[in-house]
Parts: structure tokens; C-alpha cells; sequence
């Protein structure tokens, strides 16, 4: 991915070297939280936020061009290449316009158009779409062959090669794309038949409502009753205001044989191909939405009743242990509240003095009442430096694991974005077994990575 380097700095307002930097680490198999833990020196002291923002932004970039490279792969295969084509390929910016440019070349089953192209009715079409005043009975008369037996059937086939025209058009299909988001209606209604069976969606026999207002739980109940086969749904906005918005591009002369029917092509385009592709793309992210809130308003749910502390409420002084950075300490109060951060070095003679002094003031200041140290790394030292100094109170070894990846995460952000990402992972050990930001399992209500036997913070061993 180095060589997005230059486009992500420039998107991201970050030095080259800095960006390089990350995602030479990345590819080597290095975490975030380890990144923004221990090689600011490589990073220029990236925090947590702007090296996911990296790796996000260099996935996002790879996609999009290994998709640019398939598509063009595909048309230049098809020997449809063509220098117009390639600016457009060259000036998409997202997925989407990308998808929306390639779906004419797009392999596909049999369609009406293919099969009136081979019956030899595309210039038949391309007439038509010129709209010039004509008859177009005598000219389709000139394409009556075996397989086209009457005008009626020249005339549907060019009609539906413009309806696929108006289909694969990249640009309607934006316009199409914005009305649905800003206008479109999602409607319900109740099964012919099924309306005592179907009694606890009565709400909704009835219903419309705008997509971009309608709340998630409504859709969600919509969505169960549709696939439950109680209710009829539909997404799409008012049928004259699409048709006209189509219109506005394809029509381009007084009415008269052939502008009757381009409309007609529009209509049948727009209720065939278009509507039910609008539709299906506003209902894939109707629910995707709505899946995201409800898990948002059970993760709310769950995490007020885990949060609970195992040791009651009290005042914890944590510690996470380590040799060259040193000890990072917290001390949290009841409510586990910051109250203040530190930096001891305990593993050093000439420095354990000051760190004894600097435990014992702030026991004392902050009324702490149990010690929560971290098992990894310098952690049974640390212990023993703590129970060394007497002062009567439990010493809990905490299993850390995990501690750093919620260090970095979006959630400790919220909490302590002013902090640096090692005062957060000292802030988790104090509360290991207390939270929800590390996961538990159901059957020993305890970390997810913790070794039960070990968690004596829960179970007092």
C-alpha cells in the first residue's frame, strides 16, 4: 500500500514519512495499540485516532483500485475501451460511481434488449431517441423480419434497448440515487387474509413514511412482518417526480410519434429495472441502519448492567507495570473517576526511593483502598515493591490482556481523550473485571481473555 502514501498525507494533513511509517508497521503484522504505545519514535507521535485513520483511508484506496483495475480488465476484454470511457474510469471517486460506469459492460443474463439487438433493432431504437417527426409505423415496417413479425413488436423491442439505455445511464442513476434518499416513501400494508394472524403488526396495515425519518425500530418491524408474509412494502418516492426527473434528461423535442414513445421506454425503464434496483439498494441500507442502532441501544443496555464493580465501591490505585518506560499509575475514585496519573520507576535502585514516597502520598491524598497491578510484563516485581511498602491494604494481580487494544479504542477516547493511550490502559486494569469495555463470558461473568482462576478481583482468590 506505499504507494497510497502520498494521497493519503495529502487527504489526512499528515507527513509522508509519518503515514509510510504506519503502514510499514501494519503490513509487519503491528496493532494500533502498539503503534501508538511504543513507536511514536517511528510515527512522530501518531495517537490511536490518526493511525486507524491511516489504515482505514489505505483500505479504502486499495479496494477502489483493485475494483478500477477488474473493471477495466473486463471492458478491455470485451474490446470496449475507449478514451472517453477511461477519463470517466480515472475521474470516479467512489464505489459506487465506479459500479454505475461499468454496468453496461457488465456481464448479465439474456435481457429483453440483448435479444432485440440481435433481432436487429438497435438502429430502430437510436431513430427513435433522435425524435425527429417521423412515422414510425413505416419505419418500422423495415424491420419486420422472421423473428419481428409486426410494427407492435419493432417497437417494443427499441423501446426496451432505450429502457436499458436509460438504465445503465450513470448519471440518472445518481439523480434516481439522491431522490430515493431525500423523497422516497417507505409504505406497508397488510396481507390480503392475514389480518388476524398478522395482529401484532396492526400499526402497520396502514403506513407510510419518509426513509430518512423513520425510526429503526419501525423499519426493523416492517422489514419482520415483510419477510414474515404478513405485510406488503414498498420504497419509492412519487412515480411523476422520478419519470419527470428522467424526462428532463431523455426528451429532447416537441411531442410528436417518437417522443411518445422514448416516454413510453422511460416508463417501462424506470417500473422495471429502475424502481426495483433503487428499491432494493434503499432497503439494504435501511437495515444495515437500523441494525447498527439497535446493536448501539443493547450495547447502552448491557453495558449499565455490567458496570458494576466486583470489589464495591471503592478508591483503587492501579498500576501498569513495565522496566524502560516505567510503572504508569492511576488512582480512580468510587465512581471510577480519574484522579490523578503518574510515572514511577520501581525496578531501578536509585529511583525506587522517590517511587515509595510518591505511593504513599497518594494513598494518603486519595484514600485508595486496594491495589490493582497488572500481571504482564514486570508485574510480580511490582507487586512485591507494592506489599514491601506496608501499608495494609489488598493487592490485586490483574490479567491485562486486552488492556491496551481498549486503550486505543473509540470508547476510551470518549472517556479520556485528553489522557495519553498508556494512562487509559493503566485506567483498565483498575477496572479489569468491572466493565464492559472488555468482554466477558456468560458463564463466569468475567473477562473474555481472563483465566477465572486467576481473577481475584472477582473471585477474591
Amino acid at each position: 500500500m506505499i504507494e497510497f502514501v502520498p494521497i493519503i498525507a495529502a487527504n489526512l494533513q499528515l507527513k509522508a514519512t509519518q503515514v509510510e511509517a504506519v503502514l510499514t508497521l501494519l503490513s509487519e503484522g503491528s496493532t494500533i495499540p502498539f503503534i501508538a504505545r511504543y513507536r511514536k519514535d517511528k510515527t512522530g507521535s501518531l495517537d490511536e485516532v490518526q493511525i486507524q485513520n491511516i489504515q482505514e483511508e489505505a483500505k479504502r484506496l486499495k479496494d477502489f483500485a483493485d475494483r478500477k483495475i477488474a473493471i477495466e480488465k473486463s471492458i478491455n476484454e470485451q474490446g470496449k475501451m475507449t478514451d472517453a470511457l477511461q477519463e470517466k474510469l480515472n475521474t470516479a471517486t467512489t464505489l459506487s460511481q465506479l459500479e454505475d460506469i461499468y454496468l453496461p459492460y457488465k456481464p448479465k443474463r439474456k435481457t429483453k434488449a440483448q435479444a432485440a439487438k440481435e433481432n436487429g433493432l438497435e438502429s430502430f431504437a437510436i431513430t427513435i431517441l433522435q425524435q425527429s417527426n417521423i412515422s414510425l409505423i413505416e419505419e418500422a415496417n423495415k424491420y419486420i423480419t422472421e423473428t419481428v413479425k409486426s410494427t407492435d413488436e419493432a417497437l417494443q423491442g427499441a423501446r426496451d434497448i432505450i429502457a436499458e439505455m436509460v438504465n445503465e445511464d450513470a448519471v440518472i442513476r445518481a439523480k434516481m440515487r439522491k431522490l430515493f434518499e431525500d423523497e422516497a416513501h417507505i409504505k406497508s400494508s397488510v396481507v390480503t387474509g392475514k389480518e388476524e394472524e398478522g395482529l401484532k403488526y396492526k400499526d402497520y396495515f396502514e403506513s407510510s413514511q419518509l426513509i430518512k425519518n423513520i425510526p429503526s425500530h419501525r423499519t426493523l418491524a416492517i422489514l419482520r412482518g415483510f419477510l414474515e408474509g404478513f405485510l406488503k412494502m414498498s420504497i419509492e418516492p412519487e412515480e411523476e417526480k422520478a419519470l419527470t426527473l428522467i424526462e428532463d434528461v431523455y426528451v429532447t423535442a416537441s411531442l410528436n410519434e417518437s417522443v411518445t414513445q422514448v416516454k413510453k421506454a422511460i416508463k417501462e425503464s424506470y417500473k422495471r429495472l429502475l424502481n426495483p434496483a433503487m428499491e432494493t439498494e434503499s432497503r439494504t441500507l435501511l437495515k444495515t441502519q437500523a441494525d447498527e442502532e439497535a446493536i448501539n441501544v443493547f450495547n447502552e443496555n448491557l453495558r449499565q448492567l455490567l458496570l458494576s464493580s466486583p470489589l464495591g465501591s471503592k478508591r483503587i490505585l492501579a498500576i501498569d507495570p513495565g522496566y524502560r518506560t516505567g510503572c504508569k499509575v492511576v488512582c480512580l475514585d468510587e465512581q471510577g473517576n480519574l484522579l490523578h496519573n503518574d510515572l514511577i520507576f520501581v525496578h531501578e535502585n536509585n529511583r525506587k526511593q522517590p517511587s515509595e514516597y510518591l505511593i504513599k502520598d497518594l494513598v494518603s491524598k486519595h484514600n485508595i483502598q486496594a491495589f490493582a497491578i497488572g500481571d504482564g510484563t514486570a508485574g510480580r516485581e511490582t507487586e512485591q515493591f507494592i506489599k514491601q511498602i506496608q501499608l495494609n491494604l489488598p493487592v490485586f494481580m490483574v490479567n491485562e490482556d486486552g488492556a491496551s487494544i481498549y486503550s486505543a479504542s473509540e470508547i476510551a477516547r470518549e472517556e479520556f481523550g485528553d489522557y495519553d493511550v498508556t494512562v487509559r490502559g493503566g485506567r483498565a486494569i483498575s477496572t479489569r473485571c468491572e466493565s464492559v469495555k472488555i468482554k466477558r463470558k456468560t458463564r463466569s461473568n468475567c473477562c473474555e481473555l481472563c483465566k477465572p482462576s486467576r481473577c481475584k478481583l472477582k473471585y477474591g482468590k
